[in-house]
């Protein structure tokens, strides 16, 4: 590209040089770095210590022996299918719920008032800021002990993060096709099913599965207070310091892990062929 006659090139600051933000902003975060270690009270002689390291190989060493007795397998394998359940339901439901607050949450046109937009936002903010740990804590006292309350707490504050994404997608689809479809009369459903909705439709679902990836790994702990599953099976066992039961169900949880990863990554290559 040719300049013009009063046009000349503005080459960017080098790095290491004083006018360049890039080096503040590095030099900044350095420090804050450096301020928090200080603050923070760090034993390495302690940690690094022999008696600490020949206790934590000690601890190891009992991990890495797993109980594989057949009625311990059996009762592992409903903890897991119990969990994998509680993950599915509570991200179906999110979807539901927060595809149903994501369409007063979002701003689709210009002429679009968006009236609900404000007060869903502050509801789908609360949902989320709200940890699933503490959504069970409060559902345990009317649900009791089990996986509903769990499925219920997942559901809770996925439904939260779910609507704010979905809400964003739908703002920043292109405006182009429901466009056509607004300036030939067509209600605001069909231009939602017909325009927005296949537009935006790949992300929703990768946006779905990873959540559910999470959701595995938060189905887990929420086990601890009581809600069912791999992780109440978890704190059992570790609070009786049983290492091999503990270790087998660490397997069962990375297994379970990698296979939903392994399902989701699958699923997004075919969105994307």
């Amino acid at each position: 590209m040719k300049l013009a006659a009063n046009e000349t090139y503005k080459l960017p600051p080098a790095l290491f040089h004083a006018r360049s933000k890039a080096l503040w902003f590095v030099l900044g975060v350095v420090a804050l770095v450096g301020a928090s270690f200080a603050t923070l009270d760090l034993q390495w002689a302690k940690f690094l210590s022999t008696d600490a390291l020949q206790r934590m190989g000690r601890f190891v060493a009992e991990l890495l022996v797993p109980n594989t007795t057949p009625a311990f397998l059996r009762k592992l394998l409903t903890a897991t299918l119990e969990t994998l359940a509680m993950s599915a339901l509570g991200t179906l439901l999110a979807v539901v719920c927060g595809l149903a607050l994501a369409l007063p949450a979002s701003k689709t046109h210009a002429e679009d008032k968006a009236l609900w937009r404000g007060p869903t936002r502050a509801l789908l903010n609360a949902l989320r800021s709200i940890p699933e740990l503490v959504w069970a804590t409060l559902l345990l006292v009317a649900a009791g002990l089990g996986p509903f309350a769990g499925t219920l707490a997942l559901a809770l504050h996925t439904t939260g993060v779910l609507g704010r994404l979905f809400a964003e997608s739908l703002e920043n689809a292109p405006d182009g096709p429901a466009q056509a479809l607004r300036a030939r009369g067509v209600g605001a459903v069909q231009v939602l099913l017909y325009a927005c909705l296949p537009q935006v439709l790949p992300q929703l679902v990768s946006y779905t599965l990873y959540r559910w990836e999470n959701n595995i790994r938060a189905a887990t702990v929420l086990g601890v207070v009581g809600a069912g599953g791999l992780g109440q099976m978890l704190a059992f066992h570790m609070g009786l310091f049983q290492m091999p039961e503990t270790s087998t169900v660490l397997v069962a949880m990375l297994v379970l892990v990698a296979l939903v990863d392994g399902l989701s990554s699958g699923v997004r290559w075919v969105l994307m062929r």
